[in-house]
């Protein structure tokens, strides 16, 4: 059986973003990149709240198309693009990213039915909203959480 796991990145005092909603606080460092490397070749899904799926469906296709772009990320712009990929929303119409399925009700009994899938495991990426949701339907698993040193 797979597991859902929470991997999200937090400051001291629980901030999942600044003060506009971006990652700007974070202090990326070799350690956490080859911990968040690591944590990539166990997901088999990752899901994502509407906020966070907005911002990565925005982002990791550009990267497929920007010559000055690392081989690292461009190695993980192919995995973000193929891998399939859950949304979760009440509001979204659609979900046209690559691989992408829109997930718009019966969370608990979604989640129970991709748990019960052979394969890797299911993995939150942020997406503070979902997370709270599914922590409050006690679905989570498993948490990795990164606490970044700013308040």
């Amino acid at each position: 059986m797979r597991k859902l796991v929470l991997f999200a990145h937090i400051s001291l005092d629980g901030f999942a973003g600044d003060i506009n909603g971006h990652l700007g606080f974070l202090s990326y460092d070799g350690e956490l990149q080859r911990f968040a490397d690591e944590l990539v070749n166990t997901v088999g899904s990752p899901l994502y709240g509407k906020n966070t799926y907005h911002l990565m469906e925005d982002y990791w296709p550009t990267v497929l198309n920007d010559p000055n772009a690392s081989g690292q990320l461009l190695e993980h712009a192919r995995w973000v693009q193929e891998i399939p990929k859950r949304v979760f929303s009440t509001t979204l119409t659609s979900a046209d990213w690559n691989n992408t399925t829109l997930i718009k009700d019966n969370i608990a009994e979604e989640i129970n039915k991709l748990k019960q899938q052979p394969g890797k495991d299911l993995v939150i990426f942020g997406s503070p909203g979902l997370a709270k949701s599914l922590m409050n339907l006690g679905l989570i698993d498993e948490f990795k959480l990164t606490l970044h040193p700013v308040i």
